[in-house]
């Protein structure tokens, strides 16, 4: 075989486009019997995030489109693995109803249109936004499945309710699998009331450990905000909302949500709170509304397209010691000199998440981000956005110690033993 995942000397094969379960489930069954490695995309608009996958054929979910079941008193959503989440937004919209996990939008990060992304991209991808402190990630929303393995067999898991685990519950291992373990062809997710009203709190010229104490004594407070970020100067000023761009210094963002009159008081009180970290200002509804997608779908922020970008996972009060190591050196052989020289960086997730932008050179600074991360209290390091010859010369994603890499590797046996399903997209061997 071919490093694609084709038989030496074989052209690429046309893609397939299943338009239902029963030809997703043959399709895969054939490439199992042809031993032809296949690449999962629904719109194609995240083909950027992980390693480029060694297949010799796609299977194209696009035309596995449409809402199935939809009960807005029940707050239960299901539909087809390649809906748009265009389509999905606006019939939650229509019923006054949120995916609460506000998944991101990804497709202009990637060169893609914005609003390509499918439900089951956005599942397989374990995508969730700012509210994700407040609401949980992806995978708390997913309830059930129907799905095709990697030996071409059908099954289902889950159900129509939170309270349905009698086993493994499979909704969780598929939420972050990327595609590998199986073909999502039907999705079931739990959706909740859009918040009546959203306020922004803003924080001016705060560094980033000051930011993060902000955003962390927020986060304790009474006040239940859903959403806390820090964008740097640099960052800062290319955001669409003035109050923000022509702030001049760092922009502190803390998100209150829910009934008018309690948002109202909530924020007055939080202002009052934070009063000791400097002058604070508010963004109601439209301007809030733009700021968070802004943050939630990265592009905009980091908008050069010639830098590598990563997402690192750390705990919230280690957020600023990192980015103060990758900046300016932290000790260690892989501080001073050797850090990222061009460096740009914003906060989600109180300080949890930490979007960085640098340039894509050899090895992307996989090596000092990591040994960063090492340092002040670990983590995890995704390199979401970078050349196809970067992603396939760096761990894409956070390296597995040996007993859950052959972990990892006996999943895969079960669900894909011959290998057939986003083969290399995760790592060279799964």
């Amino acid at each position: 075989m071919d490093a694609d995942g084709r038989r030496r000397g074989s052209p690429l094969l046309s893609p397939l486009k299943p338009t239902s379960a029963e030809e997703v489930a043959a399709a895969v069954a054939q490439a199992v019997a042809d031993e032809t490695p296949l690449e999962i995309i629904g719109h194609g608009s995240k083909r950027g995030l992980g390693r480029p996958v060694q297949a010799a054929r796609q299977l194209d979910l696009s035309a596995l489109a449409g809402i199935t079941q939809y009960e807005p008193a029940e707050l239960v959503l299901t539909c087809r693995a390649g809906t748009p989440m265009a389509a999905i937004e606006a019939a939650l919209k229509a019923k006054n109803q949120q995916l609460a996990f506000e998944p991101a939008d990804l497709g202009l990060l990637y060169g893609a249109a914005p609003g390509s992304g499918t439900i089951g991209g956005i599942l397989g991808c374990n995508l969730s936004g700012p509210r994700r402190i407040s609401a949980g990630a992806a995978r708390d929303h997913f309830l059930g499945f129907a799905a095709v393995s990697g030996r071409g067999e059908a099954f289902r898991a889950g159900g129509r309710v939170v309270k349905n685990v009698t086993g493994y519950d499979l909704c969780k291992l598929m939420a972050g699998a990327h595609g590998t373990l199986a073909v999502l062809t039907e999705v079931t997710v739990k959706v909740l009331p859009a918040p009546e009203k959203s306020r922004t709190v803003l924080l001016y010229g705060l560094g980033d450990a000051a930011a993060i104490k902000a955003m962390t004594q927020a986060q304790a407070s009474a006040h239940e905000i859903s959403a806390a970020a820090h964008l740097p100067a640099a960052v800062g000023a290319r955001a669409a909302v003035d109050f923000v761009a022509k702030s001049g210094g760092a922009v502190t963002a803390i998100r209150i949500e829910g009934p008018g009159p309690s948002v109202e008081h909530r924020c007055a009180a939080l202002r009052r709170e934070l009063a000791d970290f400097g002058p604070t200002e508010e963004l109601h509804s439209l301007r809030s509304a733009l700021l968070w997608r802004e943050i939630r779908d990265v592009a905009r922020l980091l908008p050069d397209a010639a830098r590598a970008i990563w997402r690192l996972s750390v705990p919230p009060a280690n957020g600023a010691a990192v980015m103060s190591d990758l900046t300016h050196g932290g000790g260690g052989t892989q501080g001073g000199r050797d850090a990222p020289s061009l460096l740009e960086s914003y906060y989600d997730w109180s300080g949890g998440l930490i979007w960085l932008a640098l340039p894509a050179t050899e090895g992307a600074s996989a090596a000092i981000i990591r040994a960063a991360l090492a340092r002040h209290g670990g983590g995890h390091a995704t390199l979401m956005r970078a050349p196809d010859a970067l992603r396939l010369s760096v761990p894409v994603f956070e390296p597995q110690d040996a007993a859950l890499a052959a972990l990892s590797s006996r999943v895969k046996q079960s669900f894909d033993p011959r290998r057939i399903l986003n083969p290399g997209k995760m790592a060279a061997e799964l």
